[in-house]
């Protein structure tokens, strides 16, 4: 077993193992926060739009895609208006992330965006000969307002959040509201990959104040996963988690094919006797996903997990309780583009409370889903069989 495993549950808690492994990663663990956890599309949005109403200073955002409909419309008119009155805005959204939704922003609307005053960048714009720019992509969804709020979590900006996809149903996702000195890790992020790709440096006390402060006193820290400095950054996140539970283990993630790394830490996690519970989607907004995903929660489940399917719509949250003492809400999939290849970002909260919450939120959705018993792909036809088995196989062997 490695050195990230446990060793002595009477020395170390769970908690302060992965602790120990974030501080000697050189990851800050940042007391004086608060957390408010936004559990659908509609609070996050009816959240963020009200603090970016109340903007003094600035509005940074940076966003896999900002789908082009009726969230997204009011989002920039919004910040059409705060520009106005004075507001720096600055967004970066990614440009293959913005080509691959259904509804991207088209050239002109980002000219017309830009006319407002809104300084809306592309990250990695896509040219020839196209193949070199699959890789790696800015998959994080960061806001920071004023340097005193960040927000964090799974959720792009579309309609779909709150309104769903007739093909799957309701859309399930989370985010954060955050607020106290953690702010600035976050906003450390934005900015490096804002001067990556216009050159423009953010910094000093307008943007990075040192007064920030909470009236709660969460320890958080955020772990940011960029693409060559830090390759390894969530897939040590996850594999720490995993090898320092030592009762209960719970997750939720929507394209659950884990590296091997992962796979082999929730294997000894599950051998330890630890209660491993996994809650998939039943359907996915990408062919083939589901079915690699079940592919590989079967196998668990053989081994001793509790593997549901969640049949209330499609589940894109991607979130990690251990214990009932911390947890981790980021943007970061149980997959190797996630892990491998692109850029990401995971918050860990060091609060029984906010774990609990997030406990609470999974066992309700239990309400919502069947067990994977055992037999149950041998009820699948035969060609999903296959689509698991094949879709299991693309996982590099990391």
């Amino acid at each position: 077993m490695c050195a990230l495993c446990v060793n002595s549950a009477e020395a170390q808690t769970s908690d302060s193992i992965v602790a120990n492994h974030l501080r000697q990663r050189g990851i800050d663990i940042v007391d004086g926060n608060s957390v408010h956890l936004l559990t659908s599309g509609h609070d996050k949005f009816v959240d963020l739009f009200d603090e970016v109403r109340n903007a003094k200073k600035f509005v940074h955002l940076e966003y896999f895609n900002f789908r082009n409909d009726s969230i997204a419309g009011l989002l920039f008119d919004i910040l059409a208006q705060k520009v106005k009155e004075g507001v720096e805005v600055r967004a970066l959204y990614d440009a293959f992330g913005n080509s691959s939704n259904n509804k991207p922003i088209t050239k002109e609307m980002h000219d017309s965006i830009r006319g407002l005053g809104i300084d809306l960048v592309q990250f990695d714009p896509i040219t020839f000969p196209w193949v070199n720019h699959i890789i790696p992509r800015d998959h994080r969804k960061i806001v920071i307002i004023d340097g005193r709020i960040a927000y964090t979590g799974g959720m792009n900006v579309a309609d779909y959040y709150i309104e769903g996809i007739p093909e799957i149903g309701d859309w399930h996702d989370m985010h954060m509201h955050i607020e106290g000195p953690i702010v600035n890790k976050l906003h450390d992020i934005f900015a490096r990959m804002w001067k990556k790709q216009t050159g423009e440096v953010i910094s000093g006390e307008k943007y990075f104040p040192t007064d920030n402060t909470s009236s709660d006193n969460l320890r958080l820290a955020i772990v940011d996963r960029h693409h060559k400095k830090t390759p390894a950054a969530i897939r040590d996140l996850f594999c720490s988690m995993l090898n320092s539970a030592q009762e209960k283990v719970l997750l939720i993630n929507p394209y659950f094919v884990p590296t091997h790394k992962v796979r082999k830490a929730l294997k000894r996690a599950i051998d330890r006797g630890v209660d491993v519970q996994i809650l998939l989607s039943a359907k996915s907004d990408i062919p083939l996903t589901p079915e690699a995903s079940h592919y590989v929660g079967n196998n668990l489940a053989k081994r001793g997990a509790k593997v549901y399917l969640f049949h209330g719509g499609f589940h894109h949250t991607k979130i990690m309780m251990v214990d009932d003492k911390f947890c981790t809400v980021g943007s970061s999939n149980m997959d190797s583009r996630s892990l491998r290849c692109d850029y990401e970002v995971n918050t860990v909260v060091f609060s029984q409370k906010t774990t609990n919450e997030l406990t609470d939120l999974f066992n309700e959705q239990l309400e919502s889903s069947t067990q994977m018993e055992k037999g149950y792909w041998k009820t699948r036809t035969t060609g999903k069989k296959f689509q698991g088995w094949f879709g299991n196989l693309l996982t590099p062997w990391l």
